[in-house]
């Protein structure tokens, strides 16, 4: 596979810069929008470093790795829409647990760290 993606440069960059900018927009993206300027900036950087990751894609398994990373984040966000469904279809102390977003935030921090 290393061979064939360095043998097709146009498309080993176009999956450096999709994975990039999911996983910019999955895990960096501020709550609040970003002016224009600055979103034009950010994707500006994605792009330029997207040139030095393919530079490194010839020697190191950079795309087999952001790869395996957003497979990771969307499993996490397939468990939290299941999460979410069995909160809503199950019963006893599934339903007496206050709902929203917060909740579910602090909820997978606590499972996460093991505390609770």
């Amino acid at each position: 596979m290393q061979e064939w993606l360095a043998e097709h440069r146009l498309v080993s960059y176009l999956l450096i810069v999709g994975f990039t900018i999911f996983i910019f927009n999955s895990v960096f993206r501020p709550v609040k929008r970003l002016s224009i300027p600055r979103e034009i900036g950010v994707y500006v950087s994605i792009l330029l470093g997207g040139l030095i990751l393919l530079v490194l894609q010839g020697r190191l398994p950079i795309i087999q790795c952001m790869g395996v990373a957003v497979a990771m984040m969307l499993l996490l966000r397939l468990r939290q829409l299941y999460d979410r469904w069995r909160g809503r279809r199950g019963s006893g102390a599934a339903n007496e647990r206050p709902q929203g977003e917060d909740r579910e935030a602090a909820d997978d921090m606590r499972r996460a760290g093991g505390g609770g």
